[in-house]
C-alpha cells in the first residue's frame, strides 16, 4: 500500500530520497513520501507481458523501455520534490536518461492497478503525470482486464478503454500494439 507520511511532516527532494537507504521502496509526490509495497505476482506477470511487447517493437529504435524499480524525477529542477517509480516507462528522448533514472516526463508510463494503489494511481500520480506533460498514460486494471488509456494531444486529453479480447494502439510508438489478451492471458 502506499502510505504518506502524515501532511504535517517535512518536505523532502530527491537529494534526501537518494539518501534514504532503509530497504524499503518509496515515492516522493510534491516532496511528501509514500512507501510502497511489493507487487502481486499476477501484477508482474502482466508488466512482463507488456514489456516484452513493447521491448520488441522498440528493437533498433531510439526509445526504450524500463520496469519499476526505476526513478522517474517529475520535475527535475531546483525542487526536485517528485519522484515516482511507475510500472513501466518508454523515453524516447535519450538526453532524459541519466545513471539514476529519468529526468523530467517520459513519453508513455504505465502503471498496473492493485486495490491498495488504485485510488493514488488514479488520481494523485495521474495529476503528477498530467502536469509534468507525460503523453500517454495507461492504467492497467487486472481485475477487470481493461487498460484506459489517457493521451495528451494538441492540449486535450483523450480517453479511450480497451478490454481483454482487444489489440489497443500506442499512440506516441506508430506501429506499436500490445495484444491484450496476451497481458492478460491465465
Amino acid at each position: 500500500m502506499n502510505m504518506p507520511l502524515p501532511k504535517d511532516e517535512k518536505r523532502y527532494t530527491y537529494a534526501d530520497y537518494c539518501t534514504w537507504d532503509d530497504g524499503a521502496r518509496w515515492e516522493l509526490i510534491d516532496g511528501i513520501p509514500y512507501a510502497m509495497t511489493a507487487p502481486s505476482t499476477a501484477h508482474q506477470r502482466i508488466s512482463s507481458r507488456i514489456h516484452g511487447q513493447l521491448f520488441n517493437h522498440l528493437q533498433g529504435k531510439p526509445c526504450e523501455v524500463f520496469a519499476a524499480p526505476f526513478d522517474v524525477r517529475l520535475n527535475a529542477d531546483a525542487d526536485d520534490d517528485t519522484v515516482v517509480q511507475p510500472d513501466l516507462v518508454v523515453i524516447c528522448d535519450q538526453s532524459k536518461i541519466d545513471d539514476r533514472g529519468c529526468k523530467g516526463a517520459p513519453d508513455m508510463v504505465i502503471e498496473i492497478l492493485s486495490p491498495s494503489t488504485e485510488k493514488y494511481d488514479m488520481v494523485e500520480k495521474f495529476r503528477q503525470y498530467l502536469k509534468a506533460g507525460v503523453r500517454e498514460y495507461w492504467l492497467v486494471d487486472p481485475g477487470s482486464k481493461t487498460a484506459t488509456v489517457f493521451v495528451l494531444e494538441n492540449g486535450k486529453q483523450l480517453i479511450m478503454s480497451y478490454g481483454d479480447t482487444d489489440v489497443a494502439p500506442v499512440h506516441v510508438l506508430p506501429g506499436c500494439e500490445i495484444s491484450l489478451p496476451d497481458v492478460f492471458a491465465v
